[in-house]
């Protein structure tokens, strides 16, 4: 690999990672509005589900937009700058995923990663349509198979993803996609049981009412 390859790779990166962890949804209504979504959000999440419970649906949906962006704009630059058939290329779409996980910039205290998971996707599209594969999942288990609860819902969700998107991908001859989406469904996987283990008893009840959005 040449040097100028070199930089380009580190530079999609380190991009997609840095700009995942900037946690939008916690940063916004904290800036505007003096509210700590973290704080006083039922499971404590910096998502915009937590944004939408506190602040209404115009906060809601703006800080949707910008995780559902952070993952897509890593996603849509890196495309014209790499080669997407090579390997490395799922390190490009496990970042901004893992950025939002780890959240580097919140003392590590990062999201669930599902918006910015399909911000991702969506960006892959129309070299892929393997987005409506995540998106028809969780329709699926939402409406017909109703898991109610929403973490168990999402660690389902990804699960059947991750296997089936390795499938769809490989059948589609792009490996490197479907090891990035297998990443990404491994990052959102841990980070939902980490949080389905720790939640308290009475966040955990909050959510078998119905909160749609969990981001």
């Amino acid at each position: 690999m040449s040097s100028h390859a070199f930089l380009t790779w580190s530079t999609c990166i380190i991009f997609g990672f840095l700009l995942g962890g900037i946690m939008f949804s916690q940063l916004i209504p904290k800036l505007l509005l003096q509210v700590d979504i973290c704080e006083v959000g039922g499971d404590h999440n910096p998502g915009a589900g937590n944004v939408f419970a506190v602040c209404g649906p115009f906060w809601g949906l703006l800080c949707l937009s910008f995780d559902i962006s952070k993952g897509f704009f890593p996603i849509f630059i890196a495309q014209r700058l790499v080669n997407t058939n090579q390997l490395l290329f799922a390190a490009v779409l496990a970042a901004p995923v893992l950025g939002h996980a780890v959240a580097p910039f919140n003392r590590f205290k990062g999201g669930k990663c599902i918006s910015t998971a399909f911000g991702e996707l969506l960006a892959l599209y129309p070299l892929t349509h393997i987005v409506l594969l995540l998106a028809g999942t969780y329709i699926l288990l939402s409406t017909i198979l109703k898991i109610q609860l929403t973490r168990q819902r999402s660690i389902v969700a990804f699960s059947i993803f991750g296997i089936l998107s390795v499938i769809v991908l490989l059948r589609e001859s792009q490996p490197a996609i479907a090891l990035g989406c297998f990443s990404i469904a491994l990052i959102a996987i841990m980070k939902h049981s980490k949080y389905f283990a720790y939640i308290p008893s009475h966040d955990a009840d909050m959510e078998l009412s119905d909160s749609p959005i969990q981001v």
